[in-house]
């Protein structure tokens, strides 16, 4: 069987196993990802055409490898204006294993046994927390597994967040995270355990040169032989700890002059304020703006932030996507330049709600139904208004003399309002306050703007 996907603006004839060199895509080695743009299935005379897409289909990878490629010089002369212009560049590429081709709207059939395996420690955890009332959960994580975070996250080319590697308190929905023995070498903690008779289990997939983390760690004595000790390392990824918690913090108080989140999953950004801060603080404000609106876990590629990012100099002329959001210009009463940052129309696709339940929906707005007879007995889905469902709503509540409401919805944001339907239509849309009558009301418990990501998130911290 074989697929043809599209990704980084080129297409690939694939099958199962094959390794496969592609640009730059999200995702930790050993983790599975998924191609959804796949132009052709086939298997031997039946073949499969998309329009432009096989509608349900996917393949299934696992990351193998971050890196990059050769550098190419690009070498640009103007003879008449006497001009000589060179630059380098090395390609972010991304080695994969395909793992297999779906069709019918299939999930793949499993991570590897790496990313698995601790999937499914960190739930059997949270669980078990959960189900005690535990706030605060310990993890053994030691020096060398520090030491081999850093090296791994060198190696991939990360900045200061990936290279600050494991921080000691971590803070999640619903726990905190402790790691009090980051500073503790392996062999001493491994013989304080023997010396109180404590026993350990072994995972044998700790022994498995087939992964980057075995490679490295084989490699840690004979570094610590050129003076980079796991105590050296550590003592490294502290500095850059500090030196993140401090940019974070600025981050964080150039965010609260220049942004101005609104309940309907929008921002409202002042270019002016970022424009006064450092490059790297205000090209971090643009990343946790677009990643709190896109509903996503990562920024946007750099080449591409750092386009949107020349805009505070320059100028926003006309819209303009990334991340899964649109930046629009316009002014302010006073005449000066504002952006609009909203989720970008098609982005999102209906979901379905329980009664009782909680759905992060569009990865910006925590959706909850009452637990009652009237939200058990409506089939309720929550999903984009769109522009058709804009229309409606405007005039229900011109309808109902509160057409104020709908006017403060800015024209980009509209059509990515959550609106929650059922058998019946359209039955409430919470950012704008309208419910079709009372019994609809009483189904939402509540509908709010808490994205993922958030503008700022807990601080990282260093012991």
């Amino acid at each position: 069987m074989f697929a043809v996907i599209k990704t980084g603006g080129k297409q690939y004839r694939v099958s199962a196993n094959d390794l496969l060199q592609v640009e730059r895509v999200t995702g930790e080695p050993g983790e599975i990802i998924q191609f959804a743009d796949v132009l052709v299935v086939g298997e031997g005379e039946d073949v499969t055409f998309g329009a432009p897409l096989v509608d349900g289909a996917s393949v299934a990878a696992e990351v193998v490898d971050q890196g990059r490629g050769k550098k190419v010089i690009a070498f640009k002369k103007r003879r008449r204006q006497n001009s000589r212009r060179k630059r380098g560049h090395r390609q972010l590429l991304t080695t994969v294993r395909i793992s297999e081709i779906l069709t019918g709207g299939a999930k793949p059939s499993g991570a590897s046994f790496q990313a698995a395996a601790r999937a499914a420690r960190y739930d059997l955890l949270l669980k078990a927390c959960e189900a005690r009332g535990i706030f605060h959960l310990a993890l053994a994580h030691h020096l060398e597994d520090q030491a081999e975070t850093f090296l791994l996250r060198l190696g991939r080319g990360s900045g200061l967040d990936g290279l600050a590697a494991m921080a000691p308190v971590n803070e999640t929905s619903g726990l905190r995270l402790l790691r009090p023995l980051l500073g503790l070498a392996k062999d001493q903690l491994k013989a304080t355990l023997s010396a109180r008779g404590l026993d350990w289990i072994e995972d044998p997939s700790n022994d498995d040169g087939a992964y980057a983390r075995v490679r490295l760690r084989r490699l840690l004595p004979e570094l610590a032989g050129e003076g980079m000790t796991p105590a050296r390392l550590g003592s490294a990824t502290q500095n850059l700890g500090r030196a993140r918690a401090a940019l974070e913090a600025d981050v964080a108080a150039a965010l609260a002059r220049a942004v101005r989140p609104d309940p309907a999953g929008f921002l409202d950004l002042d270019p002016a304020v970022l424009r006064r801060e450092s490059p790297e603080v205000s090209l971090r404000a643009l990343a946790r703006s677009l990643m709190a609106v896109g509903g996503c876990d990562y920024t946007p590629r750099l080449e591409r932030l750092e386009r949107l990012h020349a805009y505070l100099q320059s100028g926003l002329a006309k819209g303009v996507t990334l991340g899964g959001c649109r930046i629009v210009p316009r002014a302010d009463s006073l005449g000066d330049e504002r952006w609009l940052i909203v989720r970008e129309a098609g982005r999102s696709a209906p979901a379905a709600l329980t009664p009782g339940g909680a759905l992060l929906w569009d990865g910006r707005f925590e959706v909850r139904l009452a637990r009652n007879k009237a939200a058990e007995q409506a089939e309720m889905t929550v999903g984009p208004l769109g522009n058709a469902g804009w229309r409606r709503l405007a005039a229900a509540l011109e309808a109902a003399g509160a057409g104020a409401r709908a006017a403060r919805i800015p024209l980009a944001a509209r059509g990515a309002l959550p609106a929650i339907r059922d058998g019946r239509g359209l039955a409430a849309v919470p950012p704008v306050g309208y419910f079709r009558d009372p019994a609809a009301a009483k189904q939402l418990k509540e509908c709010r703007f808490a994205p993922t990501n958030g503008l700022t998130s807990p601080a990282f911290t260093v012991v």
